[in-house]
């Protein structure tokens, strides 16, 4: 019989397949794991609800706990609340990076006053909060497509080294 313990430790196996160096912990989609009975019950939450990569995150948190000995495995999905990058450990974003990813920027989850003349000192020319560089750190970068490699990213370039780089988007 698995415990909750030993459940938690074969999860940490289960990787996103779009980001391979982020477990589904870190990327915070991994929100409940309980043992009922025999039973292991995870609950997931996708990072967005048509994220195609949710059915391998599935079969892969079923064959983790299978190996570690659950008899029985269900893997639930909430959609509420609706996943957030707010989510995202440190560590994820620091992986994230690392990985050449630009990871979004944490930020409080609920309104904040920010006077106007700091919000306009921190934009870039496109009307959007400076986004570093993954590569040498540069704040100099420009948004090439709103769209990247995956639904989640978009795609950036950075003038000072000409490199691109995704940006994990903020949800």
């Amino acid at each position: 019989m698995i415990t909750r313990a030993g459940a938690l430790h074969a999860l940490e196996s289960v990787t996103d397949p779009e980001l391979p160096v982020l477990t589904i912990a870190d990327l915070g989609i991994l929100r409940d794991v309980r043992i009922d009975g025999d039973a292991v019950v995870v609950t997931i939450t996708p990072t967005y609800s048509g994220c195609p990569a949710m059915a391998e995150i599935r079969s892969d948190v079923v064959a983790a706990l299978t190996r570690a000995g659950a008899a029985a495995v269900t893997v639930d999905t909430a959609l509420a609340p609706a996943w957030t990058t707010d989510w995202m450990s440190q560590q994820a974003r620091d992986k994230l990076r690392a990985y050449g990813i630009s990871p979004p920027t944490a930020g409080p989850s609920g309104p904040v006053d920010i006077p106007l003349s700091a919000v306009l000192g921190s934009l870039g020319a496109r009307g959007r909060a400076a986004v570093g560089c993954p590569q040498c750190g540069s704040p100099d970068t420009e948004e090439l497509s709103r769209f990247g490699s995956t639904s989640c990213k978009s795609l950036w370039r950075c003038r000072s080294c000409r490199e691109p780089f995704d940006l994990f988007k903020d949800h």
